[in-house]
């Protein structure tokens, strides 16, 4: 944790300290977090590479464009990182449409449908986690657009790396039905939706130690099963 002087200017709030003095006393599980990080995602990267590669000619073969989909989003402290997922949707998608998925979306490809319901356009973000940009849990990095929209309170999330799941994620995980037939998806997702998911990222920040993050993890296994 950067000490409180040292955080950027936007983060000193009293919404977000109470959050800040509450992870200054969880340094032993910070530290136990970020261990279990790397030694995690090696050992999932070595084991899953094969798939990884079968996964990638797919995606060429389904479709035309990269096989690897990037795009900017938000980390700890404000920081922006570039995601990396397998492409899921036809090429220039966000150019299409907007920056959330709905239900039946047209820009998403065969076999982006099956890969996104198994969460296996996820792998990538091992990399993500093993360079610091996000860990295995916490809340899931939004883009910048979404991000300018925080409440000072909301902010408190980014004390912490994004994660790949979270409670949010889980609770969320029909996210795109729930945005379906909106008239206006940016704002129901801003106005709607994202303020029950960061109930949720906040309430994970007040009970954060590493077991509850094992704990979460588990309950992402059995949810995507």
């Amino acid at each position: 944790m950067r000490k409180w002087e040292a955080l950027p200017e936007q983060f000193k709030n009293d919404s977000v300290r109470q959050y800040y003095d509450v992870l200054c006393h969880k340094t032993g599980s910070l530290i136990l977090k970020r261990i279990f990080d790397v030694v995690t995602a090696l050992l999932i990267t070595v084991i899953a590479l094969p798939f990884m590669l079968l996964i990638a000619v797919w995606i060429k073969c389904d479709s035309r464009g990269s096989v690897f989909f990037l795009q900017r989003r938000v980390t700890t402290y404000g920081r922006v990182f570039r995601i990396v997922k397998f492409r899921t949707m036809v090429s220039d998608a966000e150019k299409l449409g907007t920056q959330v998925t709905v239900s039946n979306d047209s820009r998403v490809t065969r076999a982006g449908k099956f890969l996104r319901k198994c969460r296996l356009d996820e792998l990538p973000q091992l990399f993500n986690v093993l360079k610091g940009d996000m860990s295995f849990v916490g809340t899931r990095p939004e883009v910048e657009k979404y991000v300018a929209r925080y409440t000072d309170e909301m902010k408190a999330t980014l004390l912490m790396p994004a994660g790949i799941t979270s409670l949010a994620s889980i609770r969320f995980k029909d996210e795109e039905k729930l945005l379906s037939g909106a008239d206006n998806t940016d704002e129901v997702y801003v106005n709607e939706v994202l303020p029950l998911k960061m109930t949720y990222n906040l309430e994970y920040i007040r009970q954060f130690n590493f077991f509850y993050d094992v704990k979460l993890m588990f309950m992402t296994f059995f949810a995507v099963l």
